[in-house]
């Protein structure tokens, strides 16, 4: 594993305890920026597909982890009735499939194009929410979907795409401390023209 690798990881799991910090935004619906999947969608376009894959794992594990809230439905002396909800390991096959969507763009990326990535991330974060909100009603059996619900995913996607310059620097700052080129072919194109 590569020391640009490793640091990505531990990028993604300081991202869980700032992500613990991160305050919902009340007047725009209660968004909030999912800094977690932020950092995976960056650096999944930056690493290979093992190294996504790893990074999906980790992200999805951690995710469900911490979302999980103790006994189905929580303690039965606060919640008579037990609340249907998903099943531990959801979120990996999400982050694998929003990994997947990211490194599609690599090609672009690696061209020196960063910005498509920034835009793809914020539709990337909405697919993210629209997928998971869809299998949460489906596993609860009612579909309602609400004019705030999609406010809510389009204001959280929106406020975590404006995020993503700031995490794609980072990401090259750690790539050139590491010696680790994350696109090879806008190096080349510099090197021409000087």
């Amino acid at each position: 594993m590569t020391r640009y690798t490793l640091i990505t990881v531990l990028l993604v799991l300081a991202s869980f305890v700032v992500q613990q910090f991160l305050p919902a935004l009340t007047a725009l619906h209660h968004s909030r920026v999912l800094l977690v999947q932020l950092v995976f969608l960056c650096a999944a376009v930056t690493v290979g597909q093992p190294a996504m894959l790893l990074l999906a794992f980790v992200c999805g594990f951690l995710w469900d982890a911490q979302c999980t809230v103790g006994a189905h439905g929580g303690d039965p002396e606060i919640y008579s009735q037990p609340v249907e909800s998903l099943r531990f390991g959801y979120s990996i096959l999400l982050f694998g499939a929003m990994g997947f969507l990211m490194q599609g763009i690599q090609p672009l990326f690696k061209q020196g194009k960063w910005y498509f990535s920034a835009l793809l991330s914020g539709i990337a974060i909405f697919l993210y929410l629209a997928a998971e909100y869809l299998i949460i009603t489906f596993v609860r059996g009612n579909f309602i979907f609400a004019k705030a619900t999609a406010l809510q995913m389009a204001y959280t996607s929106l406020l975590t795409m404006l995020f993503s310059p700031l995490v794609f620097w980072m990401l090259f700052g750690i790539a050139s401390m590491c010696g680790h080129s994350i696109n090879p072919e806008a190096a080349k194109k510099r090197r021409r023209h000087f």
